[in-house]
């Protein structure tokens, strides 16, 4: 399956599980900058999302740089295409985190989350949904 394929089924899962919350859900256009989804509670307030999916546990790319990141809230889909498993992390939390840094061909310097630094973490798994509260 492509990454393409890959990352369209992270997003519609995050999208299914929001809506059954309660949430109003938009999908942005696909492979444009910026964040994928945007959300809605009832009483109107607004957040948004960005989601990475991946087929296995992997490190997750997050670009040239962890100072501006668009989103209020950042879901890593593991095991996109099986029994996903969901890692919910705040616009701070990922700010937080450790993330490694790569030298990348395209973009000079790379920052990628690693596995150990979000796999299973208590704080990004269990009830983490609960997280998402708009503003």
């Amino acid at each position: 399956m492509s990454n393409q394929i890959t990352g369209n089924v992270g997003l519609y899962l995050v999208c299914t599980e929001l809506s059954k919350r309660g949430f109003n859900v938009m999908p942005t256009a696909r492979n444009a900058k910026g964040v994928d989804i945007v959300g809605y509670s009832d009483d109107g307030k607004s957040f948004t999302v960005q989601v990475k999916a991946l087929t296995k546990r992997n490190p997750v790319p997050f670009g040239k740089s962890m100072d501006h990141l668009p989103a209020d809230y950042y879901v890593i889909v593991v095991h996109a295409t099986e029994e996903p498993i969901y890692h919910i992390l705040t616009r701070q939390e990922l700010q937080d985190a450790k993330v490694s840094q790569f030298p990348s061909k395209s973009a000079g310097v790379g920052f990628w989350l690693e596995p150990k630094n979000y796999y299973k973490k208590d704080e990004y798994v269990k009830d983490a949904w609960k997280k998402i509260s708009p503003t």
